[in-house]
């Protein structure tokens, strides 16, 4: 058993001190995930504020060590999820504030572009797309996270990509194709 599972193992006892340790190890994650789906700092902080009071009231009901930070994930997922629907929250200019997976600057336009189209996603394509672009999961990683088939994450990757190509096509493609030219 590593230390991580015996810490998570003195949460589930009722050790605070070890709770708030392993809270603080996933804190950037749990953000990440957060405001990826709610795009919106105070959002994102109030998802973060719940998972943890989530963690602390419920932490006895996590059997398996191993799988805490799937748990904790999971958690700030359906949170963020029911701000969404509870405020069905419109995308502030403000927030936008990432690069692209290459790490070239993006433009506000492409940015905006970028996060509209993934809202127009199912659920279950906006999900893993969100873990693997904006949290950099690996998909095995994102499988385990959201319990889901390792195959079915592929498949819903490569559909949520295809269905992202017809929002983002026209003066981007264009534009690169210029580019490279």
């Amino acid at each position: 058993m590593s230390e991580y599972e015996k810490k998570v193992k003195k949460a589930i006892q009722g050790d605070r001190s070890a709770l708030q340790h392993l809270i603080k190890t996933e804190k950037d994650k749990l953000y990440r995930v957060a405001f990826s789906y709610v795009r919106n700092e105070e959002d994102a902080v109030d998802v973060f504020q719940q998972t943890t009071l989530f963690a602390i009231e419920s932490i006895h009901q996590l059997k398996e060590p191993k799988y805490f930070s799937t748990w904790l994930t999971r958690i700030c997922i359906n949170l963020s999820i029911k701000v969404l629907r509870d405020k069905q929250k419109v995308i502030s200019i403000e927030n936008i504030n990432a690069e692209n997976a290459s790490g070239r600057n993006v433009s506000l336009e492409e940015k905006i572009d970028l996060l509209d189209a993934i809202c127009k996603l199912d659920e279950k394509y906006k999900t893993v797309l969100i873990l693997k672009y904006y949290n950099d999961l690996t998909m095995e990683q994102i499988a385990e996270n959201i319990n889901m088939p390792l195959g079915t994450v592929k498949t819903n990757i490569r559909r949520g990509l295809e269905q992202l190509r017809p929002f983002l096509k026209g003066v981007y493609v264009d534009e690169r194709t210029r580019e490279s030219n």
